[in-house]
């Protein structure tokens, strides 16, 4: 059943006393569906509409909230927003980062991997964060095939996980029996069939790396003389 999602925060850095911007990660465990956004602090002020507006970019109802122990989703104006979506919210034990490892790797894979680890001020996580709606999130559910794991049993007992296939969210989405009833009201199946097949996957990743082009020449510095 789709709709439990792994979430963690990814900060862009600091740089001369400037605090830079912070990416918001989250991942459905079953479909790896993934939502990035962006906001220039992590406080309640800003983090809680940037949070409700990720929850709502997934195209199927939401059931579970994961995170770390972090205070910027352990507190009581984030368990009251989750409280309002019916919305499970869980959290990992402390000291085992493996519990949210998903999205730890998905954080590698995805953010560090398309935005880097340089420093990007927080004036600049609305375009950061339109940049992510538009751009990637499209790319990474529809068009970039992820790994996907099988557990194999062996003869000693013991399990391990292989990869043996790739899959974009988007056709892991489709596989689940009767998917359509886990989708939110007024999103079809063949809504985001027709998304999906409008531009090819290569076409999707070029558009996608032309947009952050354009986005990182807006976030450059000027030069000093």
């Amino acid at each position: 059943m789709p709709g439990f999602l792994r979430i963690d925060t990814v900060h862009q850095g600091d740089q001369d006393g400037r605090k830079g911007l912070y990416h918001i990660n989250a991942v459905d465990e079953v479909t790896q569906w993934e939502v990035v956004a962006a906001t220039p602090h992590i406080s309640e002020l800003w983090l809680l509409p940037v949070l409700e507006a990720l929850l709502g970019q997934f195209p199927f109802v939401i059931r579970g909230f994961h995170s770390d122990n972090g205070s910027e989703f352990i507190n009581y104006n984030a368990a009251r927003l989750l409280e309002k979506l019916h919305i499970e919210q869980t959290k990992s034990r402390a000291h085992q980062c493996g519990d949210n490892g998903l999205v730890e790797s998905k954080n590698g894979a995805i953010i560090r991997k398309h935005i880097g680890f340089g420093h990007i001020d927080a004036q600049h996580a609305e375009a950061m964060d339109q940049f992510h709606r538009q751009h990637l999130n499209p790319y990474v559910n529809f068009h970039r095939p992820c790994a996907v794991p099988k557990v194999v049993t062996e003869a000693n007992g013991k399990r391990r996980r292989v990869y043996l296939r790739w899959a974009t969210p988007f056709e892991l989405f489709q596989e689940i029996p009767r998917c359509e009833n886990y989708l939110r009201p007024h999103v079809t199946l063949t809504e985001l069939e027709r998304f999906a097949q409008a531009l090819s996957d290569t076409e999707a990743a070029l558009a996608m790396q032309c947009a952050k082009r354009k986005l990182f020449r807006r976030l450059q510095r000027p030069h000093s003389a």
